[in-house]
């Protein structure tokens, strides 16, 4: 059994600190933390050799961006710090759901429910940066979730996959996970 160790910073480096120094912050970590579940399943199919299941991600993303944008370019709905009239949809939501969705049914809950803890906190940071509103947020979870649905399928449960958290002797958390090849 060959074992994948991955060590998972994001909570530690972006997401706590952020919550204490404001909404400017939560605003980056957000901007940052979205991308997080699908690089992640993007990572696990390559290491996999799962290409039908990155094409699965690419598709389901590509299709909640442009739904997500094309929304945001018909509603012209005004952000609640006034910046400007894309708030709805959240795009940072939907692509974060996306990814959580892709993790969540291609691999399992134990790959799909720190994703979805994630894309929640994105989701959360959003409306506390006064980007976005509920219903923003929520429709952009909606978009998420449903392109995720749409397009991915489950992997083979032959791998018999492993997620766990973990700590390093130097004190870094981070997620172990293993797979069977």
């Amino acid at each position: 059994m060959k074992r994948v160790l991955f060590l998972v910073p994001v909570l530690w480096v972006s997401i706590l600190p952020a919550m204490s120094q404001g909404r400017k912050a939560v605003e980056t970590s957000t901007d940052i933390a979205m991308f997080a579940p699908a690089a992640v399943g993007a990572g696990a199919a390559l290491i996999k050799g799962d290409y039908k299941g990155l094409l699965q991600l690419g598709e389901a993303l590509a299709v909640q961006v442009a739904v997500c944008y094309g929304l945001k370019y018909t509603v012209k709905k005004q952000r609640p710090d006034g910046s400007d009239y894309h708030a709805f949809p959240s795009n940072h939501t939907g692509f974060s759901f996306a990814g959580a969705t892709f993790l969540m049914k291609r691999y399992g809950w134990q790959w799909g429910v720190p994703a979805y803890l994630l894309s929640g906190y994105v989701a959360w940071g959003r409306i506390y940066a006064r980007r976005h509103d509920v219903w923003d947020v929520l429709a952009g979870a909606a978009i998420g979730v449903g392109s995720g649905f749409i397009f991915t399928r489950p992997f083979a449960k032959k791998h018999d996959l492993v997620v766990s958290p973990t700590v390093t002797a130097e004190g870094n958390c981070g997620i172990y996970m293993s797979m069977r090849f």
